[in-house]
């Protein structure tokens, strides 16, 4: 079997090094073009502009950083024959056929815009639970590649996959994968701060896969219930403290005050104990400076893939000082196992639903009694 992957992975390279011959046709003069500001409501990672005849230029770059390295794409549709862009874009013709996708939020756009045929790669199952998905995987429609680090560049070969989205600032491992010639696209949804501009991200893929309509579509849906809720939430007479993490290692590891899950604290009408905080990213802190901040904190949420049944007994297993948190105490942990809940591959096209699960939690009285938390609940 290793050696009839290896003979297709040789095939589909010697075809695409023919294909890739002669497929660019630059100008060094982009001002030759009329171009438009596709209009990004909350992501901040890329950029999109419309020229002539269907061509978007996409313009990459680290959202949590003023300076960082940036990338070009530029979106050509096949059917065009003749075509100009800027000199330091990466064509890619669209719609792509198939991609390889390195995480489960990358996956996700795939997933809310019914687009699997699109994909023909995936790093593992694990703790994946979407059964199309798996039963691709089955029948041999998306090959396994391995994880990062560690990638099998005959399977990816194998998936022929016209792009592969990586995410350039993890461990990464993309040398092998660069030695194939397969375009690397970033998805740099994981480092939009606010949970909607994560969300956005699936205009991205849209513009890949010829979807553009059917993305604006859905994330105008996910707007609307977003800031609904969040309306909802803000009439809430009294704003609860949270604090998030667990211990691990001798020190506390939280995110800081200017990160996604602050935002959707804050959304959901609850005082971060980091809100203060600068940092977008992770924070280390020692057990006592961060019992001296949220010793009093009214709730504590904790997200983690736990072998089993989580419970306040297991939480204190893990650290005797948890119990000494007023949120322990009083049995107020908001709680979610990623071994249980499809987080991953759902969750970053759903911040509405997150934000519901946080607000029936913050504020009971403002959702229906009736409602049924999807992610997060209250550990009994």
């Amino acid at each position: 079997m290793k050696c009839f992957i290896r003979t297709i992975g040789l095939c589909i390279l010697a075809c695409m090094l023919c294909c890739c011959k002669g497929k660019k046709a630059n100008s060094d003069n982009p001002g030759d073009w009329s171009t438009v500001n596709s209009q990004l409501s909350y992501a901040q990672g890329f950029q999109v502009k419309s020229l002539t005849d269907g061509i978007y230029l996409i313009d990459i770059q680290d959202p949590q950083a003023e300076e960082s390295t940036a990338w070009h794409f530029a979106l050509v549709p096949k059917q065009l024959k003749s075509f100009e862009v800027p000199q330091d874009y990466t064509v890619v013709r669209t719609p792509i056929n198939k991609s390889i996708c390195m995480t489960m939020l990358q996956l996700a756009d795939f997933i809310v815009l019914d687009a699997l045929d699109h994909v023909s790669g995936i790093t593992s199952t694990k703790n994946l639970f979407n059964e199309n998905v798996l039963q691709r995987v089955k029948d041999g429609k998306i090959f396994t590649i391995g994880s990062e680090g560690d990638f099998d560049a005959e399977v990816i070969m194998a998936a022929n996959p016209d792009v592969i989205f990586i995410s350039p600032f993890k461990r990464g491992g993309y040398e092998a994968i660069k030695q194939t010639g397969i375009t690397l696209v970033p998805h740099l949804g994981y480092k939009e701060l606010h949970p909607l501009g994560q969300a956005e991200w699936l205009k991205f893929i849209g513009l890949f896969i010829g979807q553009e309509e059917q993305a604006n579509k859905l994330f105008e849906g996910i707007c609307e219930r977003y800031d609904h809720i969040k309306e909802m939430a803000a009439k809430a007479e009294h704003r609860p403290t949270v604090l998030s993490g667990e211990m691990h290692g001798g020190n506390w590891y939280a995110v800081g005050g200017k990160s996604f899950l602050a935002q959707i604290f804050a959304d959901a009408g609850a005082d971060y104990v980091l809100k203060d905080d600068p940092n977008s990213g992770g924070v280390n802190i020692e057990f006592e400076k961060l019992y001296a901040m949220a010793a009093n904190a009214d709730y504590w949420r904790i997200l983690n893939s736990f072998p089993g049944d989580f419970s306040y007994d297991a939480l204190k297993a893990s650290e005797p000082r948890n119990e000494l948190f007023k949120s322990f105490k009083e049995h107020k942990v908001v709680y979610c196992n990623m071994k249980r809940s499809p987080y991953y591959e759902k969750a970053p096209v759903e911040p509405d639903v997150l934000l519901s699960d946080l607000v029936y939690v913050f504020h009971p009285e403002v959702l229906p009694a009736d409602y049924q938390p999807v992610y997060y609940k209250l550990l009994p």
